[in-house]
């Protein structure tokens, strides 16, 4: 009974410790491949990517952006949504129209100043690659 307890305790402290994004502020953002299992060499390709992300409620924001490639490939027009676990952690999934292709990607948000953050995403994209990005991140209240 007491470890029962104990981690109904646990648990219920992640509320009070959890501070994210208050439903509806807006995350716009922006980043950076850094790394991608599909690049041919280093500078060859990049690829950036941009974002709007609407908080519906605390944790759960559904957004809308794009992604562009430095090479020939077309650019693509992304929807998806994100799943905060707590202030820092959250897992993203993606559709890339354009590029006909999908992500699934769990991400790492540090605060560095008031409304802005410093990001870190890795990304599995669903035609078998793989990207770790990084990037910065400004809310809007």
């Amino acid at each position: 009974m007491p470890r029962n307890l104990l981690f109904i305790l646990l648990f219920c402290s992640c509320f009070f410790v959890s501070q994210a994004q208050s439903s509806h502020d807006v995350l716009v953002g922006g980043g950076l491949d850094l790394i991608k299992t599909n690049n041919d060499g280093l500078f060859k390709k990049a690829q950036l990517g941009f974002e709007a992300n609407y908080f519906v409620v605390r944790h759960f924001a559904v957004g809308f952006g794009g992604e562009l490639w430095t090479n020939h490939q077309k650019s693509s027009f992304v929807m998806g949504m994100r799943w905060y676990a707590n202030d820092h952690v959250f897992i993203r999934f993606r559709g890339l129209i354009g590029a006909n292709d999908a992500a699934l990607g769990l991400g790492y948000a540090k605060p560095i100043a008031t409304n802005l953050l410093v990001e870190g995403i890795s990304d599995f994209y669903f035609t078998g690659y793989f990207g770790l990005r990084f990037g910065l991140a400004y809310i809007l209240k």
